[in-house]
């Protein structure tokens, strides 16, 4: 399969990236809170409830997409600054 070029509608802009990493990083400490709280409820040791926070399959998956873009807003950042 090829890849479709995007046009530069398709590309978000810097304001919608860091809006989403802020939705997304949001989201994430909700998420981290009740696995925390869940854990401490169910009284859990603190080794216990770090290795579950650390398995969490959603966390790790919030943590990678997060990262895709905050690694794509730095690069748009950067080619603007070298545009400019």
């Amino acid at each position: 399969m090829t890849e479709q070029q995007q046009s530069p509608s398709d590309i978000p802009t810097l304001e919608e990236l860091q809006e989403s990493i802020n939705e997304l990083a949001t989201y994430r400490e909700r998420l981290y809170q009740d696995v925390l709280g869940l854990g401490k409820k169910l009284r859990l040791s603190q080794k216990k409830i770090d290795a579950t926070i650390a398995d969490h399959p959603e966390l790790k998956r919030l943590d990678e997409v997060m990262a895709q873009l905050v690694a794509q807003r730095d690069s748009q950042k950067l080619s603007s600054q070298i545009k400019a």
